[in-house]
């Protein structure tokens, strides 16, 4: 039987659906560049490694080049009249900066984490409920605080050398990642990427903090956002976006289908139903190359990638050194409508120099063009971060040819 699309579309409708096929910008890029993609991927994830650069500015340099980095934190971490707040952290893929405007969406999560995200947590709660009104009395008197500030106002005194791992960052900062997961607070986050709690209420306004909206409504309207960001997605896709069970989509896909949001398709090669949105585009073909963050979302269901690009991916931060394959922060490369190589990067601040530790090609590709094309986006990376060189390593099959092409 002969699917409805086939896996080259497929791929094309996932980049355009991802904003791979937007023009790039005629200049500098702006705060409605920026709205764009966020407007394509709906949420940026957020990471703390920054051995390359954080995750969550990556996405749009991997979809509009270089830009300044102030216009994602003034979106993000400060409200003016003449720059308002667009995004709020919070849990949707992981965590994330999401458009504000869709907070009250995830008031369904807020309401199954209201004492808290993990078993840990919800056993501080339990142990030391009034903490977090005296928390919330101190956030109200002082503004946004950070854990360490907060335990200052209250009087509590903790050795320094217990902020070491999670389990020791003492009960204040514990319930007041229970307060975030249940909505209670939000955060913004300084020049160190310290998060500083404030009332959800003066991070995303009154309207939106206090607005409920019906389970099944906030499911259906999040299943069509990931719908729209993946233009073709099987049930599985769909729910890894927002880290939703299949259950859960499974539930609303028949109202998106009455309702003509998506359409039941089927890819050559996959196994399951595939959903087609309706705003999604078949560009006859795709001419964008750009290096992609292990937590970008064209890549960061590895279920998906493979599916869609036959390209096995793992990220091996936590592997043990000698038994990774591919190196410590390795970054696909997507060449047209191919994910072709990756590769190892650091970036050497002191030095000014972009490591390139390892670098590895798919079979049947062009080394010589994969090494050319990389080569220019390896040195528009450097830029980005504000370094001078690139500085390829001779580990992995590409990198005599990478090396040759710098």
């Amino acid at each position: 039987m002969t699917a409805d699309i086939s896996l080259p579309q497929a791929r094309r409708i996932a980049l355009a659906a991802q904003g791979f096929t937007d023009p790039m910008p005629a200049g500098e890029p702006t705060r409605s560049h920026l709205k764009r993609v966020v407007g394509r991927t709906r949420f940026l994830q957020i990471d703390s490694v920054n051995i390359l650069a954080r995750a969550h500015y990556m996405p749009t340099f991997s979809r509009i080049g270089p830009y300044d980095e102030g216009l994602l934190d003034r979106a993000a971490w400060s409200d003016t009249k003449r720059s308002p707040r667009l995004y709020a952290e919070y849990w949707a893929h992981e965590a994330a900066l999401i458009p504000i405007d869709d907070w009250p969406l995830m008031r369904w999560r807020m309401d199954d984490y209201r004492d808290g995200r993990y078993r840990y947590t919800r056993d501080v709660m339990r142990r030391n409920g009034e903490l977090a009104a005296d928390i919330r009395a101190v956030i109200v008197a002082q503004g946004a605080s950070t854990p360490r500030q907060i335990e200052g106002a209250l009087g509590i005194e903790r050795p320094s050398a217990a902020s070491g791992s999670w389990w020791d960052r003492g009960d204040v900062k514990h319930v007041c990642e229970a307060m975030f997961a249940s909505g209670e607070l939000s955060a913004t986050r300084n020049a160190n990427f310290v998060r500083h709690y404030d009332l959800a209420e003066r991070i995303v306004g009154d309207e939106r903090a206090g607005l409920e909206i019906p389970r099944h409504d906030a499911h259906r309207a999040l299943v069509a956002q990931a719908a729209a960001a993946h233009g073709v997605a099987t049930v599985a896709d769909l729910a890894d976006y927002y880290r939703m069970t299949t259950a859960q989509v499974r539930a609303v896909l028949p109202d998106l289908v009455d309702d003509g949001v998506v359409t039941e398709t089927s890819v050559d090669g996959w196994r399951d139903t595939a959903y087609l949105h309706r705003d999604a585009r078949t560009p006859r073909s795709v001419r964008r190359s750009t290096l992609l963050s292990p937590f970008d979302p064209l890549v960061f269901f590895r279920p998906r990638t493979e599916r869609l690009f036959d390209f096995h991916y793992r990220i091996e931060i936590y592997v043990p050194e000698a038994k990774r394959v591919h190196g410590y922060y390795v970054l696909p490369y997507l060449m047209d409508d191919r994910v072709v190589a990756r590769v190892d990067l650091k970036a050497d601040r002191a030095a000014r120099v972009l490591q390139v530790l390892a670098s590895h090609v798919e079979p049947d590709v062009d080394r010589g063009e994969v090494a050319q094309r990389l080569a220019v986006d390896l040195q528009t990376m450097a830029r980005w971060r504000g370094l001078d060189e690139v500085n390829v390593h001779p580990r992995g099959e590409l990198a005599a040819h990478l090396n040759c092409s710098v």
